[in-house]
């Protein structure tokens, strides 16, 4: 693969058929073409809180693979349920973060609001996470890399909007990045051995 080629961001509906295995690929692409060296640290930042089920998201999706990926040496999650990563502790995560590893590669998982025919798509884009944007907060970006998922309509008393979306949707969108997430770096690690080894 071309590593120098940029890739526009891409959306997948969780609802498509195939959205998992088609999500995968686009993460593949990206980890391919921007993660160029698999010894830097790879962290997941899932942002979010679980006291508002639209801002869940996040914590879900870190809930999900905190133990799923355990088995590689240099994949760290955080932003769990337990441990959630939000508003207050941001900037703190983010500082221990690049105190904490070697050279990390971040990719940041947010919810966020959006149009109404968008309700459901997730977006994986190059380039930080502006956490906070959809509800008027100023909070640092985050992320070499940024997944986004909308849950509810945006525009209007936003607060108010994420704390009545449904968990249903959530849940899927968390199921849908986690399983992806899950089998795009198994992909991705096989193939990076491949290429050590001097197999193509």
């Amino acid at each position: 693969m071309n590593t120098t080629a940029v890739i526009k961001d891409s959306s997948i509906n969780v609802n498509a058929p195939l959205a998992t295995s088609t999500f995968s690929r686009i993460l593949i692409d990206y980890l391919h073409t921007y993660y160029r060296n698999p010894e830097r640290d790879l962290i997941i930042m899932c942002i979010g809180t679980d006291r508002s089920t639209g801002d869940s998201l996040g914590p879900l999706i870190g809930y999900k693979l905190d133990k799923s990926l355990r088995r590689y040496n240099n994949v760290f999650i955080h932003g769990t349920l337990e441990d959630p990563v939000h508003a207050k502790n941001l900037k703190d995560s983010i500082d221990y973060v690049y105190n904490t590893y070697q050279d990390p590669f971040v990719i940041a998982i947010d919810a966020c609001l959006g149009k109404l025919e968008r309700i459901g798509y997730v977006t994986v884009g190059h380039g930080p996470l502006k956490p906070g944007a959809g509800v008027n907060k100023e909070l640092p970006p985050v992320g070499d890399l940024h997944i986004t998922g909308i849950v509810n309509l945006g525009g209007f008393m936003e607060y108010i909007i994420l704390q009545n979306t449904r968990l249903n949707l959530v849940m899927k969108m968390a199921d849908t990045v986690s399983e992806a997430f899950q089998y795009a770096l198994w992909k991705f690690s096989k193939n990076t051995e491949k290429e050590q080894s001097g197999f193509h």
